[in-house]
C-alpha cells in the first residue's frame, strides 16, 4: 500500500544496524542504508518525535535440534549499535532476543506510553527483523509504515517477497524522501493549528 500518511505521534523503529551485522553480503549496499535511515533518525530527533534503536543479542528458545539458542554468545562489539547512528539518551534503546523488536521486550508499553500511534520501520535484514517487527506492530495496533530504500536483506527473493507480499498487509511503503516529505507536511499543519 503506498504511503499517504503520518499520525501526529510517529515513532521512528531503526533494527539491527549493529556492529556485528552490517558486515553482512547485503543485497543493497549497507553505507546508503545506514545513510538514508540517519537522514530519518536526524529529522524525528529535530521534531521532538521518538527514535527507537534496536539491536539483536540473543536468540528465543526453539528448535531442540539446535541446542540451547538462547546462549549464543557474541564477540565482543557485535551488539553495539552503529556510532553514526549518534544515539542520544532521548532515543529508546531496545535490545531483543528474538527476530521482532516487540515480542522479548517492553517496546509496546514504552511507545504507547508516550502517546505514539504509528511507526515508521527501516533496518536490516528486510525478511528478518524488519518484517518480524512490522508484524509484531500491526498486531498490537500500530500504523505501521515501511522506508523500503532504508533497508536491506542478504537474499533479493526474501527482500522482495517481504516488499510485495507482507509489506501491503500490514502497513504502507514509500522512501525515505516520501516519509520525510509527509512528516515535515505533518508538522507544519500542526504548528499552523497552535
Amino acid at each position: 500500500m503506498p504511503l499517504t500518511t503520518l499520525d501526529p505521534n510517529t515513532a521512528l523503529i531503526v533494527i539491527d544496524l549493529q556492529k556485528g551485522i552490517v558486515n553482512g553480503n547485503f543485497i543493497h549496499p549497507i553505507g546508503e542504508v545506514i545513510d538514508r535511515t540517519r537522514a530519518l533518525i536526524d529529522v524525528f530527533r529535530a521534531k521532538n518525535l521518538p527514535v527507537v534503536l534496536v539491536n539483536v543479542a540473543g536468540r528465543a528458545p526453539g528448535r531442540t535440534e539446535l541446542g540451547s539458542r538462547s546462549n549464543t554468545s557474541f564477540s565482543e562489539g557485535w551488539t553495539d549499535l552503529l556510532p553514526l547512528l549518534n544515539q542520544q539518551p532521548s532515543d529508546i534503546a531496545v535490545t531483543k532476543r528474538s527476530w521482532g523488536a516487540f515480542a522479548t521486550t517492553d517496546l509496546e508499553g514504552r511507545l504507547k506510553a508516550r502517546g505514539v500511534t504509528q511507526v515508521v520501520v527501516t533496518g536490516v535484514v528486510t525478511s528478518g527483523g524488519v518484517e518480524a517487527t512490522a508484524r509484531q506492530a500491526y498486531e498490537q495496533g500500530f500504523h505501521v509504515t515501511l522506508a523500503l530504500d532504508a533497508m536491506t536483506d542478504i537474499r533479493e527473493e526474501a527482500h522482495e517477497y517481504s516488499i510485495r507480499n507482507v509489506f501491503p498487509r500490514v502497513g504502507e511503503t514509500g522512501s525515505t524522501k516520501e516519509v520525510i516529505s509527509l512528516l515535515e507536511k505533518l508538522l507544519e499543519e500542526r504548528n499552523a493549528a497552535s
